[in-house]
């Protein structure tokens, strides 16, 4: 049985809704022939990663748009989107997650996207941290792999055992990913900080 502590990190929230009849049942269909809770991290993780399409334009300072019932029907989300989602499964199937948060420069970001936001900088990256083998593991479901081959960038690999945080070179070798800092763990959405950044506001 969980801890008191852990059960924080297993409710259901405003955000993460694990406990909505949509998250439920696409956690029910992602897990059913398995009961091994490593294989269960494993299958929402690719689940979020590649089903759900990563499209950086979605930034928005609308709550609703941070639900992970929203963020599964409608089938793409942002880093931060992505991060709620996989957590909210993850919840779903009895994972204990939390989202955390981070600085990282973007060294080969679309051209589009840094004339829109002004800079290669994303202050409030998100991704999920899930508690396996009796310790935090960080998860991160940004890039899709389709992405991933057609820009040429190794794709994120989770086993459920290590972090799992976006790389720092492409495939050719070229700086991709730097982490610049990081800002703490949640066990949920702290919308109000993300939002307030100047620096994401472009965003919108």
């Amino acid at each position: 049985m969980p801890s008191l502590k852990m059960e924080e990190y297993l409710k259901s929230t405003y955000f993460m809704d694990c406990d909505s009849l949509l998250v439920k049942d696409r956690a029910k269909e992602l897990v059913r022939s398995t009961d091994h809770e490593l294989e269960r991290a494993k299958r929402v993780f690719y689940f979020v990663r590649d089903e759900i399409r990563y499209n950086p334009y979605l930034f928005s300072s609308d709550a609703e748009d941070f639900i992970a019932s929203k963020i599964l029907k409608q089938g793409e989300g942002y880093c931060v989107q992505k991060a709620v989602l996989l957590s909210a499964l993850a919840r779903a199937v009895g994972i204990p997650s939390r989202l955390g948060f981070a600085t990282i420069r973007n060294h080969l970001a679309p051209e589009k996207l840094v004339k829109l936001m002004g800079t290669d900088i994303f202050v409030c990256h998100g991704y999920s941290e899930l508690f396996l083998g009796g310790k935090w593991i960080k998860a991160t479901p940004t890039f899709d792999l389709k992405m991933c081959q057609r820009i040429g960038v190794p794709s994120v690999e989770f086993d459920g055992r290590r972090d799992t945080i976006l790389p720092k070179y492409n495939k050719k070798g070229e700086l991709y990913i730097e982490y610049i800092q990081y800002h703490g763990s949640y066990d949920d959405l702290p919308l109000k900080r993300i939002v307030d950044f100047d620096q994401i506001a472009a965003h919108r």
